[in-house]
């Protein structure tokens, strides 16, 4: 079949030319099939609620099933590595928190770097570490538990969500502010953590207002502090720790991380759609129910927060002699 030089030289060119667009291609029609997020802790914590809350967002709006994965264990770190492993394709996506910028920095031999091999899509929300204790704990207020701490020194049972999460870090903050030793007991997972806490196996914990606001209501925990700059819209008249200890702050952020070399098309498509999802009036007052504050902006503005905490998180390690495991 001879083919006239002007048709044939079209199909060459167009041939030549197809393999150069495949992410745009596969961009123009994502999602086309159901999408994972990726939770590095159980089912029931604060990263769990804001996959689930943001995944019917966008199985919603993008027309396929966004389906929540819990990967627990290792301050995250599994979970992150899942991701990290999986095509760059925006079909594995990681509901990523300041837990797991902390914990990259906090185990040893990890086989990811959290800076380079994530990218940062989009935030979703911030929201406010509280300390709370279990009723039986006498003291009633941030100044009377530093010091029955003081005069009880490492006999006071500290949980927390893991080694190298945010709580477990807040806390960490919290002992070198106040001078007080606390035996750290870590749990994989908030759920584990709160029934050591309500069953009094445990006497404190630093935790996001998401897991704790029925127990707050319900009078099962106490609190004592919130661990924003200044109060919380939420419990108005719980005081900040900072009250008592200048300069303490502590609160964990959440958001939507995907693969290194993710196609630029499909991050900036799903930044579009998880800010408008931000906007929606029903998810914002969800996330103002949990006092927390919508992390809508764009991939730059994510990217920062990655890069602070990172490097605030670290300082709070070194100097409380934490050792990388």
């Amino acid at each position: 079949m001879h083919l006239p030089r002007r048709l044939f030289l079209q199909f060459a060119g167009a041939a030549a030319a197809a393999p150069i667009f495949p992410d745009l291609a596969s961009a123009l029609d994502y999602p086309n099939r159901s999408v994972r997020i990726i939770v590095g802790f159980p089912p029931g914590g604060p990263t769990d609620i804001f996959a689930r809350l943001m995944g019917q967002w966008l199985s919603d709006t993008l027309g396929q099933p966004f389906v929540v994965e819990n990967r627990p264990g290792a301050g995250s770190t599994i979970g992150v590595q899942a991701v990290v492993s999986a095509p760059p394709d925006g079909y594995t996506l990681l509901l990523v928190s300041t837990s797991a910028v902390i914990s990259a920095s906090y185990y040893r031999n990890l086989n990811f770097n959290m800076l380079r091999d994530i990218v940062p899509v989009c935030g979703i929300s911030d929201e406010p570490l509280v300390m709370v204790v279990n009723p039986a704990v006498s003291a009633k207020s941030v100044p009377e538990f530093i010091a029955d701490a003081k005069a009880n020194p490492g006999k006071i049972v500290m949980a927390s969500v893991g080694n190298g999460t945010t709580p477990h870090l807040a806390g960490e903050l919290f002992k070198l502010m106040a001078g007080v030793d606390l035996l750290h007991v870590p749990y994989q997972g908030s759920a584990p953590a709160l029934t050591d806490l309500l069953g009094g196996r445990a006497d404190v914990m630093f935790e996001a207002m998401p897991t704790l606001g029925g127990y707050i209501r319900s009078g099962k925990l106490r609190p004592l502090g919130v661990g924003t700059a200044t109060r919380s819209s939420v419990l108005p008249d719980l005081p900040a720790i900072a009250e008592f200890l200048p300069g303490y702050q502590a609160d964990v952020w959440f958001g939507i991380g995907a693969p290194a070399k993710t196609p630029a098309e499909i991050v900036e498509r799903l930044n579009k759609q998880i800010n408008a999802g931000l906007n929606d009036s029903a998810i914002s007052a969800r996330i103002a129910q949990f006092g927390g504050t919508a992390l809508a902006g764009t991939t730059a503005d994510f990217e920062k927060l990655f890069t602070d905490d990172s490097q605030k998180w670290a300082k709070v390690m070194r100097e409380a002699n934490i050792k990388p495991e």
